[in-house]
């Protein structure tokens, strides 16, 4: 396990994480490769099942990056995201999954600084909970296609 580098799946609003992540590597910013980003048009669009789906295909982690609270695009979409993301994050916990893997963070366009920032301190906190439970015995994690 010393040589684990977790897979994260980052479901990015098109307005704000999305470009935040783009201002991060504009401005030449380190933030960890094994971040796969999903860019989508709101965070609210990104279901219950997406998450899941992204855990069940091989995902150690998956973070959700919304508009800052009271800025969505489509107004009440990062506060939806925000409610499933904690569902979801119930239910990890009722299967025996660590309710860890699965986080939500808020950001505006300008903040690429922010968005490194979390990348990495999300991926040190998977790498220390170790690969995804879910794929345990199938070894299918280490070379699983999940974005």
């Amino acid at each position: 396990m010393e040589n684990f580098e977790p897979v994260i799946v980052a479901f990015c609003c098109h307005y704000c994480a999305y470009t935040a992540a783009d201002m991060a590597g504009s401005m030449r910013l380190s933030y960890p490769a094994n971040v796969k980003i999903v860019r989508v048009p709101c965070s609210g669009k990104v279901d219950s099942i997406h998450m899941m789906k992204a855990l069940e295909k091989g995902a150690d982690g998956v973070l959700v990056a919304g508009c800052l609270e009271g800025d969505c695009h489509f107004k009440s979409g990062n506060t939806k995201a925000a409610k499933r993301v904690t569902f979801v994050k119930k239910l990890l916990e009722e299967v025996g999954i660590e309710s860890q893997r699965l986080a939500m963070v808020t950001m505006s366009a300008g903040m690429g600084t922010r968005f490194a920032q979390i990348a990495g301190e999300f991926t040190q906190a998977i790498r220390k909970l170790g690969p995804n439970p879910v794929c345990a015995g199938r070894g299918t994690c280490a070379t699983a296609k999940v974005a």
